[in-house]
């Protein structure tokens, strides 16, 4: 919690920063799992495959430090005039004990924000329902920021990193490949503008980058019977070679921090997958705490609160 670096007065005005969660120990993955899984305990197999992936990048996710980073930047930015509380969806500290820690500091509203650019109801919108529920039933106001995905300083900070990867990229033609979370296909019968907005950042990445070879994938499905959006990166990556490229830059789009879906799914097993294809392979950095980003965040946080007081 980061109670000690925002204003305490009632008049500041509430920030809860939420994001996925993550277990803090290894002790801790079966819980998280279980939590994930809606209450559902994971079978031995499903819990053994978790393990492994958190033991290949050093036996936990690096999720929640970086993101009381992020939130101790955002802060900075913002002021004392706002007070600032993390809330994750499936670990603590959890979203209700984040709209708590507000109400207790006495801030009469909320501004709530994803730690995510785009907005899915699956996604944004079920931590936009569980904040809200809270924030109601403790009196308190609350806007919700439901996407954030063509924020420009966002846009300008990926397309920078696009930049610096490709000019170390010792390979040509490269593609570029914009990623993020894929979510069950039933998203897309259902209007959802999750798929259109990563369209949307990907082409204005690409516009100030400059790149005109570029597409769009997915990672990270869920191990569900269902269909999931793709094609899947590492589907992407044998047609890439296939019409012509040399190499590949990934930008995670979708994702603003080190953590399990970034360190293993795009640094051990994309990675591994393009070195057995022979393609060049390497991706942009998170944002973390970079101040250009936790600057950006804190404008629209900003711009937020000053529409809900009109």
């Amino acid at each position: 919690m980061l109670s000690s670096q925002g204003g305490g007065a009632a008049s500041a005005v509430g920030v809860l920063l939420m994001a996925y969660g993550t277990p803090a120990t290894p002790d801790d993955v079966e819980a998280y799992y279980t939590h994930v899984r809606r209450g559902r305990p994971p079978s031995p197999d499903q819990l053994a495959d978790l393990r492994r992936r958190y033991d290949a990048i050093g036996g936990t996710s690096p999720l929640l430090e970086r993101t009381r980073e992020q939130a101790g930047g955002i802060q900075a930015a913002l002021g004392e005039e706002f007070r600032v509380e993390l809330g994750m969806k499936h670990a603590p500290p959890f979203i209700e004990g984040g709209v708590a820690a507000l109400a207790g500091a006495g801030v009469a509203r909320v501004v709530g924000l994803v730690l995510a650019p785009h907005y899915s109801a699956l996604s944004v919108g079920e931590y936009a329902k569980r904040a809200e529920a809270t924030a109601a039933s403790l009196g308190l106001d609350f806007t919700m920021v439901t996407s954030w995905h063509l924020a420009p300083g966002y846009l300008d900070l990926l397309a920078g990193f696009v930049g610096d990867e490709l000019a170390q990229l010792d390979a040509d033609p490269v593609e570029v490949v914009f990623t993020a979370h894929s979510l069950p296909t039933r998203i897309i019968a259902m209007g959802d503008p999750y798929p259109e907005q990563l369209a949307e950042t990907a082409k204005e990445v690409a516009a100030r980058a400059g790149v005109d070879r570029w597409s769009v994938g997915w990672q990270s499905a869920g191990r569900t019977p269902e269909p999931w959006i793709g094609p899947d990166i590492l589907a992407v990556l044998p047609a890439l070679v296939t019409a012509g490229a040399a190499g590949v830059v990934v930008c995670p789009a979708g994702f603003v921090s080190d953590h399990l879906e970034v360190l293993f799914d795009l640094d051990v097993e994309a990675r591994a997958a393009a070195a057995g294809l022979g393609l060049a392979f390497t991706r942009t950095p998170s944002p973390n705490a970079h101040p250009a980003f936790c600057a950006t965040v804190a404008g629209v946080i900003r711009s937020a609160a000053t529409r809900s007081d009109g």
